[in-house]
């Protein structure tokens, strides 16, 4: 098969949740083994670090790459979903994995796939694992795709966990309570294996952490609870500057309002990998935190995608990360004549919550993802109309970009997001400058 070929195949041949949601979802790790088993157990050959947590995950994943990658180790990264080429999602030192290694990893394995009848996560994560073997990476990051206990990655033994936080998501899958949530992703907590929280949340999750950690014997660190920075301010950029107490003065590349957070968990996760031994110097976690975009290929974080009209982008998408993002886009109403917002969400997120932290001086353009698991437009403005938000309905969210585009003065703001979707389909509109003067 052609690389083209070969990706119809993955995404049209085996189950994949982005798509279709709960049919493709397969939880419980007996076909994972199975997998791994088969393919000789490649993620034995490297240590990993495993994360999971219902926001901030892959911002944790690729500035801890980056800072590794900083201090010489050859670092393998496994994030999801991608945003716009499928390679994304597995990386040694930020370089994608080539065409030429998805085709053949198919080719060589698919009759043994077919009779498991695995899902689309399962087989690539499993890539990944394969991968990382064949480019002898020292470690490997692993973000959980959902949940943690029943997710296809949770076979790994890591060196260190890492959980970022908790909040209402895939409740028909996690359960509907805080609690039952962080069951699930405790559920990435192993025997004897140090685990870092980055935000405990209420008291009783956090008992459900320290109730995992006791049974398994794992020490437990919560992020907010250790003496990791003196002090931590944002520039008019919105970058944080982070007087560390392990590593000195950082800039963190990294400048969403939620970034706070994230910093603090991976500078907890890096005092454990030196307790390790793992040699991290100051240089190399400043470096790291200065260059996470360019050293990782880290992409849709408050990521400015144009600076006339200025164009924001950011994938979060459920209420933990818009209780961030909400305060964000506020002050950028008082900061910018007109603030224009593209946005369209799944139907099985919570869109009620989401919406009613959506700012209403805006002025909207609801959209679609082409994905069958997208709210169609007309019904999501309904929804959004009801929490006091006006706007045009503008299904293609090529055409939906255009019209922001040709509305928006210099000085305005556009704001593409409520969706990873969403933010997938729009991002090339902008990487591809023909096209973006074309919709001009």
């Amino acid at each position: 098969m052609t690389y083209e070929e070969t990706l119809h195949y993955l995404f049209t041949c085996l189950p994949v949740f982005e798509n279709s949601g709960a049919n493709a979802y397969k939880p419980g790790l007996s076909t994972s083994h199975a997998l791994d088993d088969y393919l000789g157990n490649p993620h034995k050959s490297y240590p990993t670090i495993h994360v999971a947590g219902t926001n901030g995950k892959g911002s944790v994943c690729h500035s801890l790459a980056a800072v590794l990658q900083q201090s010489g180790y050859k670092v393998g990264l496994f994030t999801s979903p991608h945003l716009v080429d499928f390679r994304e999602r597995i990386r040694v030192n930020g370089e994608m994995i080539s065409k030429e290694s998805v085709v053949s990893f198919v080719e060589n394995h698919r009759s043994f796939f077919e009779k498991l009848e695995p899902s689309f996560f399962e087989i690539t994560s499993t890539m990944a694992f394969d991968y990382f073997r064949a480019m002898k990476v020292d470690i490997a990051i692993i973000e959980v795709g959902m949940g943690g206990r029943l997710d296809s990655t949770n076979i790994i033994s890591p060196i260190l966990s890492i959980i970022t936080n908790i909040s209402l998501d895939h409740t028909q899958f996690l359960g509907d309570t805080l609690e039952k949530i962080a069951g699930e992703k405790a559920g990435i907590i192993k025997t004897h294996v140090p685990v870092v929280i980055g935000e405990k949340g209420t008291e009783s999750v956090a008992e459900v952490f320290r109730s995992k950690a006791s049974e398994t014997n794992s020490d437990i660190f919560f992020a907010e609870d250790e003496t990791l920075v003196n002090s931590i301010s944002q520039n008019e950029e919105g970058k944080w500057h982070i007087e560390t107490v392990d590593f000195g003065t950082i800039v963190d590349e990294l400048n969403g309002v939620v970034q706070d957070h994230n910093a603090k968990t991976v500078l907890c996760a890096l005092r454990r990998l030196r307790e390790m031994n793992f040699n991290i110097s100051s240089k190399a976690v400043g470096e790291g935190f200065s260059h996470i975009i360019e050293l990782t290929g880290l992409m849709g974080r408050w990521q400015t995608l144009q600076n006339s009209p200025l164009v924001i982008c950011d994938t979060g998408h459920n209420p933990g990360g818009w209780q961030y993002l909400g305060p964000q886009l506020a002050k950028a109403v008082s900061s910018h004549p007109n603030l224009y917002m593209i946005v369209g969400m799944m139907k099985d997120k919570d869109i009620d919550s989401v919406l009613g932290m959506m700012p209403r001086k805006a002025k909207y353009f609801f959209t679609q993802a082409s994905t069958e698991r997208a709210m169609p437009a007309e019904q999501f403005a309904e929804k959004a109309n009801r929490h006091g938000l006006e706007g045009s309905i503008v299904p293609s969210i090529s055409d939906a970009v255009a019209a922001a585009l040709l509305k928006a003065e210099e000085k305005d703001m556009i704001f593409i997001g409520g969706s990873t979707y969403v933010v997938s389909e729009a991002y090339p509109l902008f990487s591809n400058k023909k096209l973006q003067m074309n919709h001009i």
